[in-house]
């Protein structure tokens, strides 16, 4: 059996419902997020292990110290070549030498320096994420219209305010008061998933696997909670990434322009199999939402990454 084999099985095991997942979520809590329940009703769970926590420090840890020498045998080798190639400052690269490997506050790191690529699609990405939905726009309205439809060809198209997109998993009769945080990035997540993996989004939006809650959470509205948690997790707020999550995203981002949009996949049918495997109900929406994103946060750092196909829960997509 090959190593990637067997590394599948074993994070699939992560959404049995036997091990439970925590996450830091104080960098959530200060911002209008678009969240399904109140944080008081999981506060009081026990969500972590012991053994849990020291194995995410410990792949922190690793991941840290890779790194740092990383950065270091890079910098040596710039050095190395400036002073076989003759330009540059030998003392102004050895006092720059070491700066980039340090480390900062809060788990973080400096990130590494971008590729012209990756700072392209960077900021084409940031861009996207600071638009938000306006109803009044047309083309957010058209955006709107075309979900309807690939969720529903074969049914006629309601207008933009009508009790029907309660169907679809939004909380009222206008879906434009559900966005918020979201921003219109989300919409082009569902409108993404809905062309790119119709299958999986068809048994997401019906609920169709396993067996299901009496109070399930509302499909459209949790597309909207997942893009907004993906966008924290991946640090893309503001500079570069710094955060593990985010700066492995970088790699994924530099060989696919779409890795977000694939990537708020893979997160929606990791979340619906977290559901299902812990027989979630409504107000657990937000503890479902932690574990989906402490799970992807160590698939991401896992070794061989270089694709959103390369991560183990992608082959649940169909």
């Amino acid at each position: 059996m090959s190593s990637r084999s067997l590394r599948r099985r074993l994070h699939h095991g992560d959404v049995d419902g036997k091990r439970k997942e925590h996450f830091d979520s104080s960098g959530l809590d200060s911002l209008s997020e678009p969240l399904l329940a109140d944080d008081d009703y999981t506060e009081n769970k026990k969500i972590c292990t012991l053994e849990d926590l020291w194995d995410d420090e410990r792949k922190r840890a690793q991941f840290h110290w890779t790194f740092i020498f990383s950065n270091i045998i890079a910098q040596w080798a710039q050095w190395l070549a400036n002073v076989v190639l003759g330009s540059g400052s030998i003392i102004g690269r050895l006092l720059s030498f070491p700066y980039s490997a340090l480390n900062l506050p809060n788990n973080r790191i400096l990130p590494p320096s971008l590729s012209p690529l990756q700072e392209e699609r960077v900021r084409l990405l940031r861009q996207r994420l600071e638009v938000p939905f306006d109803g009044s726009k047309a083309e957010h309205q058209d955006a709107l219209k075309q979900l309807w439809k690939l969720a529903y060809p074969n049914r006629e198209l309601p207008s933009l305010k009508s009790e029907l997109w309660k169907e679809m998993g939004w909380q009222g009769s206008d879906p434009s008061t559900d966005f918020r945080g979201g921003g219109f990035i989300s919409l082009e997540n569902l409108i993404f998933f809905a062309k790119t993996y119709p299958d999986s989004f068809q048994r997401l939006l019906n609920k169709q696997d396993g067996i299901r809650a009496d109070w399930e959470y509302p499909f459209a509205v949790a597309g909207i909670n997942i893009s907004f948690m993906l966008a924290k997790m991946l640090d893309l707020q503001a500079g570069n990434p710094s955060s593990l999550s985010g700066i492995c995203f970088l790699k994924l981002l530099e060989e696919d322009e779409m890795a977000f949009d694939n990537l708020f996949c893979v997160a929606f049918q990791m979340m619906d199999a977290q559901w299902l495997a812990k027989r979630a109900t409504y107000m657990e929406f937000n503890d479902v939402l932690k574990c989906t994103r402490a799970q992807l946060e160590r698939e991401l750092t896992l070794e061989d990454i270089s694709s959103v196909k390369d991560l183990p829960a992608y082959s649940m997509l169909r």
